[in-house]
């Protein structure tokens, strides 16, 4: 009996340390550490479309895919994609599972008690997005509304300021294909999502934007040198104009530079 509690021990730490990712860190002279030698393992969710998606062969590609692959090589370090669901991204980042997530990610007090931001790489908002037919047009129309959003977003909390009526979904793009189908009165997401999910022929229209917001990498707060690094990987993309083309491929603008 004793031996097998002693083994019940052994075996629950061994799963405690594969579920948070307690490996010991690759330490680079910089002082910045990284899961695996020479790599920079970024998180992200393939659930929205065009900044992430899963492609036939399961990898992915979308903006968020493009600008982690050229900071890894900024850093000269091998990208290496990892799915995360977005509920649980920030989850991830904390606990190992990743150096890194480039998940289109709002800055807010909220997140910021658990993870680093860099700075931002690109400016979005929520918009609502509604049916074409729909009356509605802003925020104060939303009351009592039915309104979708999606998991783990920071546009449940916007929502929950005009109403008390939210239902959620794993991804942006699963609200958005509800309501062009009918269900839902309205769906709070970024407005560049929801403007490309218009044009490739979902019945919804975009209505008010409600807010600008600052997207940024979300980063381990024990990792400080590698935050100060991303964010200089992100500056030379800037000066060199990787992030402008980044954006221009996927939205024909570019949203990597603040708004006047």
């Amino acid at each position: 009996m004793l031996l097998s509690k002693k083994f019940l021990l052994v075996l629950s730490t061994i799963v405690a340390c594969m579920l948070s990712g307690c490996g010991e860190k690759q330490k680079l002279e910089d002082g910045s550490e990284l899961i695996n030698k020479n790599q920079f393992v970024f998180a992200t969710s393939g659930e929205f479309k065009p900044f992430s998606y899963i492609n036939d062969d399961l990898t992915m590609s979308g903006f968020d895919i493009e600008v982690g692959e050229a900071i890894a090589k900024e850093m000269g370090l091998e990208p290496v994609q990892k799915r995360i669901k977005f509920k649980g991204i920030v989850e991830g980042v904390k606990t190992g599972r990743a150096d890194a997530a480039v998940a289109s990610h709002t800055i807010n007090p909220q997140r910021s008690k658990h993870v680093s931001f860099s700075t931002p790489y690109y400016y979005s908002g929520p918009k609502i997005f509604t049916r074409p037919d729909s009356k509605i047009r802003t925020v104060e129309d939303l009351e009592g509304k039915e309104v979708a959003v999606a998991k783990g977003s920071t546009y449940a909390d916007t929502a929950s300021k005009y109403t008390d009526n939210i239902k959620t979904y794993d991804s942006d793009i699963t609200a958005l294909k509800a309501l062009s189908s009918g269900r839902h009165d309205a769906v709070i997401t970024d407005f560049v999502t929801g403007k490309t999910a218009e044009k490739e022929g979902l019945k919804i229209k975009g209505q008010q934007l409600i807010n600008r917001s600052e997207q940024a990498i979300v980063l381990p707060q024990d990792n400080p040198k590698l935050v100060k690094r991303v964010n200089e990987s992100l500056e030379q993309l800037r000066e060199n104009g990787t992030l402008t083309q980044i954006s221009i491929k996927y939205f024909g603008e570019d949203i990597t530079k603040k708004s006047e």
